[in-house]
């Protein structure tokens, strides 16, 4: 494979370089979207920096270099390596799934709530999670259990739109029935549990990054290894079918096959995300959307919104951390407190333009 860098002429007349991959496809980034990605990065590495050393544990950013190196205290060393680090790592990573597998799933949807959280799928991955782990414990790891919920959960979708992933506000229509189904199952799950295991899966249902091991980071940065490549070659297959499927069909590209592509990766992608951390409300909703309106996109803009995803998962887990009411809340109370006042600004826009 080869890889070569050109700037083609936009119809605007502004240049867009555009990075070739030979038969694989080529990537298009624009100046404006580096730029908000950077700010984006900047904004997440301050809020990792207070993240680690705030708090009644926290190290002094002074002793920071030294503990990274391995020449802090026992006691450093325990906060940073087995406590804060993980989390941190964990929350950053599964925040940047959410945001493209939002992206993807708004773009194949052409509607702004097509989210993992509107359409069920976030929903379904709990309910898997809930029946690997409370109702028929030990037969499947929990993380293949919410890939499998993740995948019936999106099945139904496909097969209760009537017309597959092409039928926008059937999806959205339908996810949102799959989507209380799946939570009654979680339910059941519940009531059928012990107090102590009710307990533990309630936190991680509401969304939370406590208590976060290695091994989750380990699986959630290979699951982003290998699904957000894909994602990045879908771009602009996806900004083409954006356009209507004759016109993609008129271009070369299958749009069937692009939704079905697209939509397999963003599976994945939540699947991965909801096992690390719950299903954490709205980061999928919100990310994409802040990343398109801040970048002017025209496209999905993956990279915008995982770096988006990743800030905002961050952020508001270092709000739920120093929350001043004298408990560690789950991230997801803090994520769908803000989704919830964003999702009312958007409904309020849209209403002063005539579109609801």
């Amino acid at each position: 494979m080869t890889a070569t860098l050109t700037r083609p002429a936009a119809p605007s007349g502004d240049h867009v370089p555009v990075l070739r991959l030979g038969a694989l496809g080529a990537l298009h980034w624009r100046r404006r979207a580096v730029l908000v990605c950077l700010a984006m990065l900047a904004v997440g590495l301050i809020a990792s920096l207070l993240t680690v050393t705030v708090g009644e544990l926290g190290i002094p950013l002074r002793e920071l270099p030294d503990v990274l190196a391995g020449n802090g205290s026992r006691a450093q060393e325990w906060v940073l390596r087995a406590n804060r680090l993980p989390r941190l790592l964990v929350g950053a990573l599964a925040g940047a799934a959410f945001g493209v597998a939002g992206a993807i799933f708004q773009s194949v949807t052409r509607n702004p709530l097509g989210s993992p959280d509107v359409i069920g799928l976030g929903a379904g991955a709990a309910a898997g999670a809930a029946a690997a782990a409370l109702v028929w414990p030990g037969i499947v790891p929990v993380a293949v259990g919410a890939l499998i919920g993740a995948g019936v959960a999106i099945g139904a979708v496909y097969v209760g739109s009537g017309r597959g992933f092409a039928a926008p506000y059937r999806m959205v229509v339908t996810g949102i029935a799959v989507g209380a189904m799946a939570l009654a199952f979680v339910q059941l799950a519940l009531a059928r549990a012990t107090h102590e295991d009710a307990f533990a899966m309630s936190a991680w249902l509401n969304g939370s990054l406590a208590s976060r091991r290695w091994s989750d980071v380990t699986l959630i940065a290979a699951a982003l290894v290998v699904l957000i490549p894909m994602a990045l070659l879908l771009t602009r297959r996806l900004q083409l079918v954006e356009m209507g499927d004759d016109a993609a069909t008129g271009l070369g590209v299958d749009p069937t096959r692009t939704r079905n592509l697209a939509v397999g990766v963003a599976v994945l992608l939540t699947a991965a995300a909801v096992t690390v951390s719950g299903p954490v409300a709205f980061v999928a909703l919100t990310s994409p959307q802040i990343a398109r309106r801040l970048t002017r996109s025209t496209g999905p803009g993956m990279v915008a919104a995982a770096c988006t995803g990743a800030t905002v998962l961050v952020v508001a887990d270092l709000i739920a951390q120093r929350l001043p009411f004298g408990v560690q809340y789950p991230v997801g109370v803090v994520t769908a407190a803000l989704g919830g006042v964003y999702l009312a600004i958007l409904l309020i826009r849209e209403w002063r333009r005539g579109a609801v």
